[in-house]
Formats: structure tokens, sequence, C-alpha cells
């Protein structure tokens, strides 16, 4: 399985990202944002947190017009698998490969801590290793974490299971209390809390390996 993890100027866990990827057995490639192709044969694209562009006119809106994100989006639209980490799902929202938007926290501050985390479809590649239901713990770290849909969009999003986890308390005011939504395909996953930043227990929680290990070994048994 071949991960390409892209790095934007201001991107700040791209290599984090590598590492999750690395740890659970994924071939791992870098690409700059100026590149206008993929590497071949790549299964997934990882999009990292971060500052991209100094978050400058809204956070990943530059990002999004780089000329990877034309890739990026060809592959996403040819069923190719996407996760966007952070400021990667403020990219993945401009880039419109998933629905919504991200604003300012509602109490203007930036957040890192650990947070709970609730697992709201369990029946994805990206989820199928947790529980529907359980309750896990992710760190965040975000000043534009607060996820914004209308009452249409937010009941769509719930109704067909397109909210992957849901904040057990939370810090940022998201509507639906939304971490995490994918696709309509469940191929591209945007969310702003770190699950490569909780792969071993040394980091707090280990509570991310299940994603990363879970998309992996899907490649490796189909």
């Amino acid at each position: 399985m071949r991960a390409a993890v892209i790095t934007f100027p201001g991107s700040n866990c791209d290599r984090d990202l590598a590492v999750a990827f690395e740890s659970a057995g994924a071939e791992v490639v870098r690409v700059w944002h100026k590149d206008a192709e993929l590497p071949a044969n790549v299964d997934v694209i990882g999009i990292p947190g971060g500052f991209s562009f100094g978050d400058y006119l809204r956070c990943g809106a530059i990002a999004a017009n780089s000329p990877i994100c034309r890739a990026v989006v060809d592959h996403a639209n040819r069923g190719g698998y996407v996760l966007g980490i952070c400021n990667g799902f403020q990219v993945l929202t401009e880039t419109r490969l998933v629905p919504g938007a991200l604003i300012r926290n509602t109490n203007l501050k930036f957040v890192c801590k650990p947070v709970g985390l609730k697992v709201e479809n369990a029946e994805t590649d990206f989820t199928s290793g947790y529980a529907a239901g359980a309750e896990i713990t992710i760190p965040v770290a975000h000043h534009d974490g607060n996820y914004r849909a209308d009452d249409e969009l937010l009941a769509r999003l719930q109704g067909e299971g397109q909210v992957a986890f849901t904040y057990t308390d939370n810090p940022n005011g998201s509507a639906g209390d939304i971490a995490g939504v994918f696709s309509e395909n469940r191929r591209v996953l945007g969310m702003m809390p770190h699950p490569e930043r909780a792969i071993e227990p040394l980091q707090g929680s280990a509570d991310g390996q299940a994603l990363f290990r879970t998309l992996i070994d899907g490649f490796v048994t189909a």
C-alpha cells in the first residue's frame, strides 16, 4: 500500500503523518505542493495539519489552489482515498471534496489538548477498526476548527452516515459536535483531531493507530 503525504509552505505535521502511515506498514512518498502530478501507484493521499500559506485569506484556501490539489481532486474523483487532518480538513472543504466549512472557534482561542471522540460510523475503510459508538481520545490543535453546515446539510450528513466522529465535549462550537466527515463515497475523510499524534502510548493515547492500520490492512488483504 502506497501513501503520498503532501507538504505545503507552513505544513508542520507532514512528517508525523508520514510516520503514522509507515508505522502501519505503508510505503510513503513525500510530495511538494508545486508538483502537478502524483507519484505512480498511490493508494491514499494524506494532507497534513499546519498553517499552509500562513492561513491567509481562509485556512486552506490558497493550498487548495496549488498545482498538486488538482491531482488530489482527480484522484478522489476516480475513487481514490484521501485523508485530510486539521489544516488538511480545511483544504478538503476548500476543494469541495468534503461538504461544509470551517471557521474560527467560538471562543476565538487556539485550543490544544486531548479530546474525547465518539465513533459515529464504524463501517468504512477508515473506521472499521473501531466499534460503533466507541469513545476514543485524540488530540486537537486548531484555531479554526468550528465546523459549519446548515440544517439541511447537517441532517443529510447525519442521516447518510457521513459523520465520522463527534466530540464528546465540543471544544470549538462545531455544528452537531462534528469532528470529522466523509465524502459521499466514504473514501475521503476530513477530521480536525490529529490521529497521527496518537499512535503509541508514549503520546498519551494510541487510539489513532486503528485508523491507519485499518485503512492499510484493507489494501493488504484486498
